[in-house]
């Protein structure tokens, strides 16, 4: 319990990253949200009301599935954390209840937020239908093209969807978009971050809605087998669903692996691998390892999955590569899909695009080491993904 009453400090900062780097008069709504996380999220009501929406609504705790064919094929002991079960498809509700609960608490009247792939948008347009406040997502237009079945589910949820058209009008530009429009009502609005990056709180907020995943994983896990994983897999863009399941095992003796998007070279712009190839900046008002252009400025990005295609990462996890605690890899887009359709086909469970670079890594792992156990944060369902996948590679996979 150590790491979490050290990690961040009372400035937010997780070693060298994070803190909080954004202009006075929002620093003093940030300020709010802060003192309200830790007195509000503590309280007896807060808790048990989260508690009642997890189990009641989201339909939680998620179960651990053991990946029988896969493992017989690619060896080791393939286990999946099925967050795709969670409600709305995806890890992203965990957060999303928990940060409108605490809108709600507040007496704000409107969620705003970003969205890539569109399941946190989708998780906060419906954390606002529960609690009956305003929704306002924030999406590149590239990604309204690749991600239409979620754009749907966002509108038919109420939420209203604005187009992104500058930049390459993908998550980076979205983020911009939605901190825009915050800054012009940070009274009555709340801006729901969407991972675990952005000014403090919301690094450490993120991450403890999101520690849930681990706290289950855990006790299931140990429960199946008897011991906990040798090995630990997530994918990593901003970095939510990897630190849910990390979180329970920081210090544990196991080995932990961010698998995050190589995309389709390794030259800059195609690709969004951070860990691997950025370096120590400054983003949307905090500090992380970021991939930046020969001016120093957020380099262009690229991945098959939109959630993924972030040039920064969130700052605990800029931590623990520094600390050697995490191992960050990479997964290319044919590694990807090759996964996509392995899973689905071998186990009946299609992935998100960004957990299919998890599962990609986890099946390299396995071959690597045949006698030990991984466990995959499975983050989200693929329903969103089958028209781009199909469209566009559906006769490399026999589908068309």
């Amino acid at each position: 319990m150590g790491y979490f009453k050290q990690n961040p400090d009372s400035k937010g900062n997780f070693g060298a990253y994070g803190g909080s780097f954004i202009p006075p008069d929002l620093q003093i709504e940030m300020d709010k949200i802060t003192d309200a996380y830790y007195s509000i999220s503590k309280s007896h009501d807060f808790i048990t009301e989260l508690r009642s929406i997890r189990k009641h609504f989201q339909g939680r705790p998620t179960p651990v599935y053991y990946a029988k064919t896969l493992s017989e094929k690619y060896g080791g002991r393939i286990y999946l954390k099925r967050e795709d079960l969670n409600h709305t498809g995806a890890h992203k509700l965990n957060h999303c209840m928990g940060e409108a609960l605490l809108a709600k608490y507040l007496g704000k009247k409107k969620l705003i937020a970003e969205t890539g792939a569109g399941q946190h948008g989708v998780a906060l347009a419906t954390a606002a239908a529960y609690f009956g406040l305003e929704c306002e997502i924030h999406m590149g237009e590239v990604d309204i093209i690749k991600e239409h079945p979620n754009v749907v589910r966002m509108k038919i949820l109420g939420a209203n969807v604005v187009p992104v058209s500058f930049g390459l009008k993908t998550l980076k530009e979205a983020v911009d978009s939605a901190f825009g429009a915050y800054l012009q009502d940070p009274i009555t609005s709340i801006y729901c971050i969407g991972s675990v990056v952005g000014p403090h709180p919301f690094p450490m907020m993120v991450r403890d809605f999101q520690a849930v995943v681990g706290v289950e994983a855990k006790e299931q896990f140990h429960s199946m087998t008897g011991e906990h994983p040798d090995n630990l897999v997530a994918c990593v863009g901003g970095g939510s669903n990897a630190m849910g399941l990390f979180s329970a095992y920081i210090d544990d003796e196991c080995d932990i692996y961010g698998v995050e998007p190589s995309g389709r070279s390794l030259t800059l712009g195609d690709h969004a691998a951070t860990m691997t190839f950025g370096k120590p900046g400054t983003i949307h008002g905090f500090k992380c390892y970021l991939l930046q252009d020969e001016k120093g400025d957020p380099a262009p990005v690229y991945s098959i999955a939109s959630g993924l295609d972030y040039p920064g990462v969130g700052p605990e996890h800029s931590m623990l590569k520094d600390l050697g605690r995490v191992n960050y890899v990479t997964a290319d887009d044919r590694e990807t899909l090759d996964a996509f359709f392995e899973l689905s086909r071998s186990e009946g469970i299609i992935p998100a695009l960004e957990s299919a670079h998890a599962v990609a890594y986890a099946m390299k792992l396995a071959q690597e080491k045949p006698r030990q156990s991984i466990l995959v944060n499975l983050s989200g369902r693929g329903d969103k993904d089958l028209d781009f996948v199909v469209d566009n590679f559906g006769k490399d996979y026999g589908i068309l």
